[in-house]
């Protein structure tokens, strides 16, 4: 990714992190920040999902739901916002709530509450740090083509006929532009909120998934 954008002419640079731990965040936020000496943008975006019924979820499965999706989320804005409340111009935060932030889903119910997590860690950091110029808003893909779809369609395979047919289901019937979302569909709303057009929106988790879900 870093060669493919500098073949485009812009900087970029790679970084190796563990969102579960709160030292592996923080030393990323220091490279990037000894290199550039601030830090405008964060995006969360790391995330697992399992796919399943609820009385199969183990402790262990919502354990590592949790410590990835809600963990690695509230490290990474702790983090960013250390660095721009120095910056008298703040700083945008952007979080990936998911495909479960905003409605609870059959097959998904320790996904979708690590992802109505986000939705109220985002709301909550939002307020705390409105004062410092620090916006904070959240992006809610739908069904994207990736390899954290090929993830749900490996776990979708290994379910009943029952289940697998309520899992389907949902994931396809509901989508009102009857198409599969291309990454491009949700990077250009994160692009959106990362840019100046987006400065008076915060706390928002913002849906983009082709009408999956409507408020």
């Amino acid at each position: 990714m870093v060669k493919e954008i500098k073949q485009q002419n812009h900087q970029a640079a790679a970084y190796q992190a563990n969102v579960m731990y709160r030292h592996d965040i923080a030393e990323l936020m220091q490279q990037v920040y000894d290199q550039h000496g601030r830090i405008d943008v964060v995006v969360n975006d790391a995330g697992i999902v399992k796919v399943g019924p609820l009385e199969a979820v183990s402790g262990k499965e919502l354990e590592e739901l949790m410590a990835v999706n809600v963990k690695g989320v509230l490290f990474g804005t702790q983090l960013a916002a250390h660095y721009m409340k120095q910056q008298k111009t703040g700083g945008k935060i952007i979080n990936a709530a998911g495909l479960g932030s905003l409605e609870g889903m059959p097959l998904l119910s320790a996904y979708s509450a690590s992802k109505f997590a986000v939705r109220g860690l985002t709301q909550a950091a939002a307020k705390e740090l409105a004062p410092y110029h620090i916006t904070v808003n959240a992006y809610s893909p739908g069904i994207v083509k990736s390899p954290l779809w090929d993830i749900i369609n490996a776990q979708t395979e290994k379910l009943d006929q029952t289940a697998r047919k309520t899992a389907l289901r949902q994931f396809h019937d509901r989508i009102a532009l009857d198409r599969i979302e291309k990454p491009e569909d949700a990077a250009n709303l994160v692009s959106f909120l990362a840019s100046d057009r987006a400065s008076y929106i915060t706390g928002q988790t913002i849906a983009v998934d082709g009408g999956l879900h409507m408020n």
